[in-house]
């Protein structure tokens, strides 16, 4: 039966996979990207048809799983914001080359501006570099319908679909509309021939022809496919290459009577017949992208006519940042809309620890303890705890990736530097830390390691961290001395004691690792509303 429903792009693309009949959702949080997993996890529909979906340890983790699910023939999607791929990229990559046998979808949700994000990172490339299918939906209602399509195009090809979306298209609302019915399972089945998972050199050498195979048969299909679409216009003085949310903010522009030719591209490899085809017909062609100049630098390549190509590089677009309506009707020569000047009055209102927060006790701790050391650093990493960087603490020196705390406090040790000290978070710690305190510990380096544990994945809505009630006794196991694992309750009245122990741990020639542990309070909040409703439920 067909229904309605309005839905962020990111809900569009959980719906289209729980109905295209996935078996397992893997995925680790970050905006833009967390919404998929959320939704998919409430699901009354994905519970009833058994849909496994669980926060994993990282996007590795979550990748491999799936490939896990594709190898006995059925059908999982992961989910991951752009940085995450970084993570996933040895089993994306290397997955491509085994060839799945039941679909595989990776979703990425790139992040333009950075609002949430240490890069610009476009995706796109990650599927030109490992000769993958890449989908880029413009609006919700075709990340609904590529889901199931995706699926079937791993499968015919054997090989992870990649869907790339970015900030806007996964945290906008339309109207979708869906069948809901849920496709049934495949019965399970065996990759053959069956050396193709064992990339050992001798059957990698023979994957490797294969699947460039498949990567000429994939550009021959973006040819074909009804996905990518040309509309004729009048003026061919332009023609107009855009893709995925560009080509939303050139149709708010131009409507549907569009005077310049189009190429709207949604499936990649590019088609390069269609892409030559429009340059014959034409003097010129801007290329509209979200992200990075990935078509427009490609399109040069693909052409050997004289034909002027514009777009990010050339400045007519922004080279940084997200487009925007506003900045697409400005390359098109278009009068600018009549607005309202921005107010005056806003206050800005940058990030800051929530009230109560135990990040907020810790890192005042910190700064005094550090306070008799001339010049000093302290390293960090990805999560809420990154705003010790502000007033008014100004703690930390470092966030570049991570896990990346542990391990520059420890290259930083292995220089001569002294005191040396890492802060990170408990997810980010079962994220990535883990290896980094393994080096520490085989090394015997000469740091101080704090874990700040608020018991779940903050700042990004508070999901279950993987390290949640085992953090101590992972660093006991992979070598810090259980003396020298130590665990505080970072509250006001505990300030005396968390200096002392800092001070303490630098004093100790050796690794060492303080947990300061106190649950995070948004999640603390929410809990204790459950436990309340609960309790009143029983009366």
């Amino acid at each position: 039966m067909k229904k309605k429903q309005l839905l962020l792009g990111d809900e569009a693309i959980a719906l289209g996979a729980i109905n295209a009949g996935i078996v397992g959702a893997y995925a680790y949080p970050g905006t833009p990207s967390t919404e998929i997993t959320e939704y998919i996890q409430n699901s009354p529909e994905a519970k009833a048809n058994n849909v496994f979906c669980k926060w994993c340890a990282n996007e590795k983790t979550a990748m491999e799983t799936a490939l896990g699910v594709s190898y006995v023939g059925r059908r999982a999607i992961v989910c991951m914001k752009h940085v995450g791929m970084n993570v996933a990229a040895d089993g994306f990559v290397n997955g491509a080359m085994a060839g799945p046998n039941g679909g595989v979808i990776v979703v990425v949700a790139d992040d333009p501006s950075m609002h949430s994000s240490q890069g610009e990172q476009d995706t796109r490339f990650y599927a030109k570099f490992a000769f993958t299918p890449l989908l880029e939906p413009s609006n919700q209602q075709e990340a609904y319908d590529m889901m199931a399509y995706g699926f079937e195009l791993s499968e015919k090809y054997r090989i992870p679909v990649l869907m790339r979306v970015t900030t806007r298209m996964a945290h906008s609302r339309a109207v979708v509309e869906y069948d809901d019915t849920i496709q049934p399972r495949k019965p399970l089945s065996y990759p053959e021939p069956s050396n193709t998972w064992i990339l050992l050199p001798v059957n990698a050498r023979q994957a490797y022809p294969i699947l460039l195979d498949k990567y000429a048969k994939l550009e021959q299909l973006s040819e074909e496919t009804d996905h990518n679409v040309y509309y004729d216009g009048p003026d061919h003085s332009m023609g107009i290459i855009a893709s995925g949310i560009a080509y939303n903010y050139l149709r708010e522009n131009v409507g549907d009577d569009c005077p310049w030719p189009i190429l709207k591209i949604t499936q990649y490899p590019l088609p390069k017949a269609r892409i030559r085809a429009l340059a014959t017909e034409c003097k010129k062609i801007m290329v509209m992208e979200e992200g990075q100049p990935f078509i427009e630098e490609q399109v040069a390549g693909i052409l050997d006519s004289g034909c002027e190509i514009v777009g990010r590089l050339t400045g007519d677009l922004p080279r940084v940042g997200e487009l925007n309506p506003d900045s697409v009707r400005a390359a098109l020569k278009l009068a600018p809309r009549l607005v309202n000047a921005p107010s005056q009055n806003v206050v800005p209102r940058p990030p800051a620890f929530c009230q109560g927060c135990g990040h907020r006790d810790l890192f005042a701790a910190l700064n005094e303890a550090m306070e008799r050391w001339d010049n000093h650093r302290v390293f960090s990493d990805v999560g809420c705890y990154t705003l010790g960087y502000l007033p008014p603490f100004k703690s930390i020196c470092s966030c570049v990736d991570m896990g990346s705390a542990i391990t520059l406090a420890k290259g930083a040790a292995d220089a001569g530097y002294y005191p040396a000290i890492g802060v990170i978070g408990d997810s980010t710690f079962a994220h990535s830390g883990i290896t980094g305190l393994l080096d520490v510990a085989n090394c015997n380096s000469n740091v101080v390691i704090i874990i700040s544990d608020n018991e779940a994945t903050g700042m990004t809505g508070g999901q279950e961290a993987a390290g949640t009630g085992k953090i101590d006794q992972i660093c006991v196991a992979v070598g810090i001395d259980p003396a020298h694992v130590r665990v505080v309750v970072p509250l006001p009245k505990n300030m005396e004691l968390i200096r002392q122990m800092i001070d303490e741990e630098i004093a100790y020639q050796g690794p060492s690792v303080i947990i300061s542990r106190r649950e995070c309070m948004q999640t603390a909040k929410r809990h204790a509303a459950q436990r309340k409703a609960a309790t009143e439920s029983q009366k």
